[in-house]
């Protein structure tokens, strides 16, 4: 491959000329098959002469051709087989990307790191095992460079390993045995160098070990000596001084490396005390005893650095956010345990006044951003990937935390609010922090009698006020505390007037954004919290509703759609008149969403949030045709925007609304859109079949002539479920599309002859093929069992059609495998269906198939099988029916912990052991002795679990109904009298083959047979008197009934 040639089509690609470019891409595209292509790319990548865009468009061009078609690509038969890189220049790419990575510069070098973790991820160990080496050569070199490239690479091998299970990380662990010495030796040397090249070497170590301990700690490479010489690492780097930095701003500041390397020190340090070094919520039993290890060995010194860094920001020295982030965490958890907490008690409360205070006061960085961006500010504010940014976050949880678990901080706490809040010195800056702690304790001050009862007052006296404060961010914390605060009991139903008044007010009338994002947020959930609120603010609800599409359409936050959905389900009446504009409003704004570009990930929230608006008011307004009526058009053409456009991550909810717009009759217009739907299926749409399923259910069932009057649609919809029947997309949604065949021959009983073969035809075909769940191999038999029921001749027709000469009839297999498989039918709906199936089968006279007499015997076991576990979910329904949940409020619930005790973390896996031990303890000081034990009942979990799953009175697919599903009208077709007539019948009619089917019957199933009898009676005695009852008669006692029934001749 020529060199030359290929620069310059390369420089061409960077070209100002589109036209220049385009046919470089097109040459550049034509000849990269060609075997010695990419090697010779990587070479003018590493051509020092070349200017550097040209090596840097080379280098990009070799990252994407390396991710696209490194790895040989697996094909279906017949497939065209798509291009990989030779392997004669993959093996040439290995044995020289190291050696690139570490003479590359560093806009280059970032495009190599992707190429050679793309490679390790395919090749290593089995084909590049020769990596562990290049990466140890260049370590052992005095070479800055190498050492630099190396460790690039290195940190590539050990993030391709990073999240795996610890079983799957033995070539990583193997390859660390050689190299973890290294780097800590490397470590040691560059420690006496504070240059900051030697910085920047120091933190990518530190990344490495992070990535290599973050998620699994290999005890046996990492032991405990070499595990405390890499604490002593992390600790002296948390410990020693940064060189000044006040020269720089503040986002300098932070990528400043002094402090990022100082970062990741501390992020080790978190991380081996989160998972690793908490006794009581280690991630696995196998930490346990290496936690017990950990907090003696490392508290002392490890807290001493934090707290001393905590000590320079409250003397105004610079720390980086993410460092005190990460030092406040540390502090969180050393809250829990008693070991640490009694090294942190005694600095406790200054942390609180001179740290967590200011960090959770408004600053002048907060103000000039209000000035500047309110909808920067607000997005930041309710950003939750901006957590790890800024350490509020981290303030807020400590504070929470040492307030709600240690004893008598909370009373010091407070009175360190209280001191600010009533001064008359404080700034609205400090008030802002104090009321902001307020908040952030509420639900902990609302357990506590003695706050409790104050909070009302408090309120009252301190925050209302501040809703006519000049400063906006004070209004805005005064919504924010009310907001934190919507559980308080209140007494006096004045306050919860003025709290509704000021928060609508704040809405309405204020002029910054974020005081009206905040009021909105405070109004929702006072809506959800109290019941007394709405009558508030009921006579405004139409100008607040306005207003709250007004700043939803400025934001585009995704919180104020939650607002708008409060509001739509708790005023639907008095909307009403403007629902038809809301909608609009929120279809304009979505349209708005969809069009801007940036933020992409926040944005496809919010339009999300937006679509479950209108779902919401779709869903609410259900009662009103007149309006639905005016909503339709509108969501229509949200809708068809969105399958038109194929904007697949919409795709979930918009099938939500497909299903809302075909629940109580179906438009021409929603008619059209089948068509749609069934294109965008065709496209992509093989996917989101569970999502599609609701809306094809609501086709089919809520206006079948409709959808029978087209025979296209059954055929588009039958298409759709031979696709997922044949292209493996998985059994749960095969599952659903054997449910959806089913419902559509239930649903069309008597109109849909001609096509009945083809579902018979697909459901078993599908059985010949694999299945591994019982769910997909019963819902296939069930298709056919409603074809039995469609009508019996039919199938069996089709059944002798579709068997081969000399082998076994088809229906005769069929028959055996649905016996065989009875205990495999759950809920009530598939139980009833076998009942009904099998009753039609049994009662066939003389067309019945020659099977059934050798399989007689089994067909009534199977039956009372079926019987007794329609009992059990019937019982099981109605009494998930009576059940109501009670939740009573404790007082005083919550008790804190006292200093020698340590948090016990109920997810943690020796938790028993530990909550036996404290009952062990804590029994004799309270005056009696406890001798229960605590047992894990694992080992009778599985027998309950499965019995549990027998007694399932639903099913997740029940929820598609069916016409045997009705059970209200007066044709609802019961299954108990419907095995009694034919029963019945049989006994009369047909004695030879009644008694086939009885005479075999143990005393047990005899009796298990009468009571299903019995049951039938009753259960027609309590409908007859159920439909007496709603036609305006009398309620009649239980009707009585024979409670023998004699089988025989």
């Amino acid at each position: 491959m020529e060199a030359q040639k290929l620069t310059e089509l390369l420089r061409a690609t960077i070209d100002p000329n589109p036209e220049q470019r385009k046919a470089a891409e097109d040459q550049l595209a034509q000849i990269h098959k060609i075997i010695g292509f990419v090697p010779t790319i990587l070479q003018i990548v590493m051509q020092t002469t070349l200017e550097q865009p040209v090596r840097q468009a080379g280098a990009v061009y070799l990252k994407n051709l390396i991710n696209s078609s490194w790895s040989d690509h697996e094909t279906k038969p017949g497939e065209p087989i798509p291009f990989s890189i030779h392997e004669q220049d993959r093996a040439m790419i290995r044995s020289a990307i190291v050696d690139a990575i570490v003479h590359a510069p560093e806009l280059i070098r970032v495009q190599l790191s992707v190429c050679v973790n793309h490679i390790i991820k395919s090749d290593f160990p089995g084909r590049w095992p020769q990596v562990v080496d290049n990466i140890s050569i260049y370590l052992q070199n005095p070479d800055v460079n190498g050492w630099n490239g190396a460790l690039v690479t290195m940190y590539q091998l050990v993030k391709t390993y990073e999240y795996k299970r610890f079983e799957e990380r033995t070539p990583l662990n193997e390859a660390m045995n050689l190299l973890l010495p290294m780097i800590y030796q490397l470590m040691m040397t560059l420690l006496n160098d504070q240059s900051e090249q030697s910085v920047l070497l120091q933190k990518q170590i530190l990344k490495i070990y992070y990535a290599l301990t973050q998620y699994s700690l290999p005890l046996d490479l990492i032991t405990k000596e070499i595990f405390s010489q890499w604490m002593e690492i992390c600790r002296q780097i948390a410990d020693r001084a940064v060189p000044d930095c006040s020269h720089l701003d503040d986002d300098e500041r932070t990528e400043f490396p002094y402090w990022k390397t100082k970062k990741w020190a501390l992020h080790i340090m978190v991380r081996m005390f989160e998972r690793y070094g908490s006794p009581s919520s280690v991630v696995s039993e196998k930490y346990q005893k290496f936690a017990e290890w950990y907090l003696p060995t490392f508290s002392s010194g490890v807290l001493e650095v934090l707290l001393k860094i905590l000590d320079q920001y409250r003397n105004r020295v610079y720390v980086s956010p993410r460092v005190l982030t990460d030092v406040l965490n540390y502090l969180k958890i050393a809250v829990s345990h008693a070991y640490t907490w009694k090294l942190i008690k005694p600095h406790m409360v200054a942390v609180i006044q001179d740290v967590i205070f200011p960090i959770m006061s408004f600053t002048d960085s907060d103000q000039e951003l209000w000035e500047s961006d309110p909808y920067e500010y607000i997005r930041l504010k309710f950003d939750i990937f901006e957590d790890y940014a800024t350490p509020v976050p981290a303030a807020q949880s400590l504070l929470h935390s040492v307030c709600k678990k240690r004893k008598g901080i909370l009373p010091k706490a407070m009175a360190t609010i209280m001191q600010i809040i009533t001064s008359p010195n404080a700034d609205n800056k400090q008030k802002d922090g104090a009321l902001h702690m307020i908040g952030t304790l509420a639900d902990v001050l609302l357990k506590k009698t003695l706050y409790r009862d104050q909070v009302e007052s408090m309120l009252t006296t301190y925050v209302f006020p501040e809703f006519q404060n000049p400063a906006g961010h004070m209004r805005a914390r005064a919504c924010w505390v009310l907001h934190y605060f919507c559980d308080v009991q209140i007494k006096n139903p004045q306050v919860l007037a003025e709290t509704m008044r000021l928060t609508t007010n704040a809405l309405l009338t204020d002029k910054e954004l974020p005081v009206k994002v905040e009021a909105a947020i405070g109004l929702q959930m006072f809506l959800s919290s109290q019941d007394e609120a709405p009558q508030y603010v009921e006579s405004q609800i139409k100008e607040i509703t306005k207003e709250l599409l007004t700043i939803i359409r400025e934001t585009e936050n995704e919180d104020l759609t939650n607002v708008m959905q409060k509001i739509v389900c708790t005023f639907t009446e008095q909307l009403l008149p403007v629902a038809t504009e809301i909608c609009q409003h929120l279809a304009t704004t979505f349209s708005q969403v969809l069009e801007s570009e940036e933020g992409s990930d926040e944005k496809a929230i919010t339009a999300m949030g937006l679509l479950n608006t209108i779902e919401t008011l779709l869903s609410v307004m259900e009662e009103h045709p007149d309006v639905l009526l005016n909503l339709h058009p509108i969501v229509i053409n949200v809708v068809g925007h969105i399958f038109q456009h194929n904007i697949t991550d919409f795709y979930e909810e918009t099938f939500s609304l497909v299903y809302d717009l075909t629940s109580k009759s179906i438009s021409a217009e929603m008619w059209q859109m089948l068509e749609l739907i069934y294109q965008v299926f065709k496209k992509d749409g093989v996917d989101y079949f569970i999502d599609i399923m609701p809306a094809l259910h609501n086709y089919v069932t809520v206006d079948t002539p409709a959808f029978l009057s087209n025979p296209n649609r059954l055929l588009a919809i039958l298409d759709m479920c031979k696709t997922m029947l044949t292209s493996n997309p998985g059994e749960d949604p095969e599952c659903h599309a054997a449910k959806l065949m089913e419902v559509i021959i239930l649903q069309c009983k008597g109109q849909i002859d001609s096509v009945i073969h083809m579902f018979v035809e697909l459901a078993l075909s599908r059985l010949t093929r694999e299945v591994q769940s019982s769910e997909l191999r019963t819902m296939c038999l069930q298709v056919v069992i409603a074809a039995l029921y469609y009508n019996p001749q039919l199938l069996l027709s089709i059944l002798d059609k579709m068997s081969q000469p000399n082998n076994e009839p088809i229906s005769s297999h069929f028959i055996k495998q649905w016996l065989h498989d009875t205990d495999c039918f759950l809920g009530i709906h598939d139980r009833k269906l076998c009942v009904l199936g099998l009753c039609t089968l049994i009662s066939l006279g003389d067309a019945k198939p020659q099977v059934l007499s050798e399989v007689a015997g089994k067909i009534v076991p199977s039956l009372i099988l079926l019987f007794d576990g329609l009992k059990r979910a019937y019982e099981s329904r109605a009494q998930e029916e009576e059940e109501e949940e009670e939740e009573e409020d404790g007082d005083d619930c919550e008790e804190a912990l006292s200093s020698d005790e340590d948090e016990m973390d109920e997810m943690a896996p020796n938790y028993l052991d530990k909550l036996a031990d404290y009952t062990k303890t804590k029994g004799p000081a309270a005056g009696f002795e406890v001798k229960a034990e605590l047992k894990d009942d694992e080992e009778d979990s599985d027998d309950e679990a499965e019995e549990s799953v027998g007694d399932l009175n639903e099913t997740g697919l029940e929820t598609f109904t069916t016409p045997i599903d009705e059970e209200e009208n007066e044709s609802a077709i019961d299954e108990y009298w419907t095995f009694k007539e034919v029963i019945t019948a049989l006994s009369a009619q047909d004695q030879a083959w009644y008694s086939l089917l009885t005479s075999n019957l143990t005393p047990e199933q005899a009796k298990a047979l009468q009571e299903v009898v019995v049951t039938a009676d009753q259960r027609k005695a309590a409908k007859e008197s159920k439909l007496i009852e709603k036609q305006g008669g009398f309620a009649f006692p239980q009707t009585t009934v024979p409670t023998s029934f004699k089988f025989g001749s």
